[in-house]
């Protein structure tokens, strides 16, 4: 693990965290620019894994930040689709229990020196689930095709695929904390 704290991995956690009350303030109002503010935070959410992996740049400060941010960027925009009323708020309920559920079974478990890591299926619910709240965002017609439509749809399959990678994560987390 790299000792340096701050490093170019974390700064990028940091403006996605940063950017988080920015899409708070102006998504409401332009859903458009907040789908601009969410792709590139849903962008700095991509790299900074990559070139903390790649260039072993991981440290514990990154390790705590990033699902914070990455939690907080997702419940922030489905509590904001809720608002402009193009998510049942039901399926923010859902998403939004996973997340605290998961991240504080991941935060124990890191207590008692036990790393939960991503699995396949959670790894596919962040990337549908982020998809499908840009296009929830844009909620626009392109070439004929209903972003809107595409969205919800694709909100839907991430809700199953967070249910299902949350037993997942429960699974392991009794199996490696007996």
């Amino acid at each position: 693990m790299n000792i340096k704290t701050f490093n170019l991995p974390t700064s990028l956690t940091l403006i996605r965290i940063l950017i988080i009350p920015l899409f708070l303030i102006k998504a409401p109002s332009n859903p458009q620019f907040g789908a601009f503010l969410f792709f590139i935070a849903s962008v700095t959410d991509f790299l900074d894994g990559y070139l903390a992996r790649r260039f072993k740049q991981i440290t514990k400060i990154g390790i705590i930040l990033d699902p914070i941010a990455d939690k907080l960027l997702v419940i922030t925009a489905v509590v904001v689709l809720v608002d402009l009323v193009r998510v049942p708020a039901w399926i923010a309920t859902v998403i939004i229990l996973r997340e605290f559920m998961i991240t504080t079974l991941r935060f124990y478990a890191l207590s008692k020196g036990v790393v939960i890591p991503a699995e396949k299926a959670g790894k596919a619910k962040t990337v549908m689930q982020m998809t499908s709240i840009l296009l929830l965002l844009i909620a626009d017609e392109i070439l004929g095709v209903d972003l809107y439509d595409v969205g919800i749809v694709l909100l839907y399959v991430s809700t199953f695929l967070a249910i299902y990678s949350a037993i997942g994560y429960v699974w392991h987390f009794w199996r490696n904390l007996k």
